[in-house]
């Protein structure tokens, strides 16, 4: 009966397939975003100019045949600059969240299974920081550690990581309770043994909704410490750089903020539509999938 059970239970290929044609919002957000991440990695080859070369004679230009969005205040190509964007933005939403997840998941999982004053002590730090608005405390880090993409992410990553390590906390909390854990202590399992095969996978069902939702938070505070200055750095492109340029001469071009500004949303109203699906996908109660 159980080799029965794994024949009739669908592989991760086959899930991924089933659940993308039940939600169709889901699915043309998941094309989204691979259309998106294979623009950021074939930029050099789709995009019909270098995104850093100037054309100081040809500025503020109307979309044409040679520009099709335009010429930005220095009369580089808005489209070219568009597509690199995405490659900064796609690198530094994974980056930010690759350091939370590292980051506030063993630390939350550790502390709800230890239980005592070691979880008491991580509830009463996670608290403190998620008290503080999140983009005051990454300007905070990003200053600490020095202007700049990589390090500005790095900085989002550990003012994100505590959402997760509440998350994976509280979900430990309830798993360590389980009859199932019990029986691996009574069979002598390690605690090591206990953490990696019963509560982790248990925990990462909420997390992994929860991280398509900081990505979508992750792109736009990379957004915002690149329209402050504080994340990448001209000439190179990126989308809240390109806004920030665009809102200086905005009075003369407002329409120079419609791609980046669209583009921003579009990304992000596809990591948040992935998660919300994701979430009822993953719910216990849902048995569809």
């Amino acid at each position: 009966m159980k080799e029965m059970d794994h024949l009739s239970r669908p592989s991760g290929f086959q899930w991924l397939i089933q659940w993308l044609q039940r939600d169709k919002r889901a699915a043309l957000s998941f094309v989204f975003l691979l259309t998106l991440l294979f623009v950021s990695l074939t930029a050099e080859w789709i995009a019909p100019h270098s995104p850093t070369e100037q054309h100081l004679s040809n500025t503020m230009a109307a979309p044409s045949k040679l520009n099709w969005l335009g010429t930005d205040d220095l009369g580089r190509d808005i489209f070219s600059r568009l597509l690199f964007g995405a490659r900064a933005a796609l690198y530094a939403s994974c980056l930010a969240v690759s350091i939370a997840v590292c980051l506030g998941v063993p630390i939350g999982i550790w502390a709800g299974y230890m239980g005592g004053w070691l979880d008491e002590l991580v509830g009463r730090m996670i608290d403190t920081l998620l008290s503080f608005p999140a983009i005051v405390l990454a300007i905070a880090v990003t200053g600490a550690l020095g202007i700049g993409l990589t390090n500005g992410m790095i900085a989002v990553g550990i003012v994100f990581a505590p959402q997760l390590a509440r998350l994976a906390r509280a979900k430990t909390l309830v798993v360590r309770q389980e009859l199932y854990v019990d029986a691996a202590r009574c069979f002598g399992s390690s605690t090591r043994h206990i953490l990696w095969h019963h509560i982790l996978p248990n925990a990462l069902q909420p997390v992994l909704v929860q991280v398509t939702i900081l990505l979508a938070g992750a792109l736009l505070a990379e957004a915002s410490l690149s329209f402050l200055g504080l994340g990448i750095q001209p000439p190179d492109p990126s989308w809240g750089a390109m806004l920030a340029r665009a809102y200086q001469s905005m009075e003369i071009a407002p329409e120079q903020m419609y791609a980046p500004g669209i583009a921003i949303l579009l990304t992000a109203m596809a990591f948040n539509s992935l998660g919300e699906s994701l979430r009822k996908v993953l719910d216990p109660t849902n048995q569809r999938l």
